[in-house]
């Protein structure tokens, strides 16, 4: 047998495992947890994870493709002269802005902390536009206020399917430690609560309440770090109306 032949032969031999396809939905629902709960450790932390994201997804989906043939370029006599060819200059690229420059939407709510460089620590909804969560519009953010008027985040949350605004408690997090910074637990409800209660080792303990500024249907709230060090020792959250009557189970 020639080498030829050899080579032939070694070609049409099955391969010896057959490689899996990229699991797309599993690479799609850790993005949507990286969406939904986002530790802002850098300016662009947030964006920068989604986008990476964003590149597996589309790389694996890249390796399937079949090889494309190169293209045919047209006679080098079609092509203008390079000595007379004017410069065209690059179009301009939009870049996402860092989160410290995002506007809050709606009134900044204090906290009553402050932290690194004696910034006081305040919380914050934020807008959110996503084709592939229509019913999310705004999610909530704790960070620090800054002498200029920006904000620097800490950690953001939002809900992630169905609508932000449907009967309930929505993106309650915090508890915990970031940038050596103790984050609240905090969260929001959709509906006419003026009270959120909690029991923590068996004692009762009642968050802060605000109605948000944009909607007075929806209650911004956080515990007390002396009272709520974690949110896995609270029992779960209880709502109130105005009447003193019991909005969940």
């Amino acid at each position: 047998m020639t080498d030829i032949e050899t080579l032939r032969s070694a070609l049409r031999e099955e391969p010896a495992e057959e490689f899996s396809a990229p699991d797309i939905g599993a690479i799609m629902a850790k993005g949507r947890r990286i969406r939904r709960r986002r530790r802002l450790t850098t300016g662009a932390g947030g964006v920068a994870a989604t986008v990476v994201t964003v590149l597996v997804i589309v790389g694996a989906v890249a390796l399937r493709e079949p090889a494309r043939q190169p293209e045919v370029l047209p006679p080098a006599a079609s092509a203008p002269s390079s000595s007379t060819a004017s410069p065209v200059p690059p179009a301009p690229v939009a870049t996402a802005p860092p989160y410290s420059e995002l506007a809050p939407l709606g009134d900044v709510i204090p906290l009553g902390v402050k932290g690194d460089g004696d910034r006081e620590m305040v919380l914050y909804a934020f807008a959110i536009d996503q084709p592939t969560q229509p019913g999310v519009e705004f999610g909530l953010k704790v960070g620090y206020r800054n002498a200029d008027g920006t904000y620097d985040g800490l950690l953001a949350t939002n809900e992630y399917k169905g609508s932000d605004r449907s009967f309930g408690f929505h993106a309650t997090d915090g508890g915990e430690r970031v940038q050596n910074t103790f984050i609240p637990v905090f969260g929001y409800f959709a509906g006419p609560a003026v009270r959120i209660t909690s029991t923590v080792r068996g004692k009762p303990v009642e968050a802060k309440a605000v109605p948000w500024s944009v909607d007075p249907s929806v209650v911004i709230f956080w515990f007390d770090q002396a009272q709520v060090e974690s949110s896995d020792v609270l029992t779960p959250l209880v709502a109130y109306d105005a009447k003193g009557q019991r909005l969940t189970k």
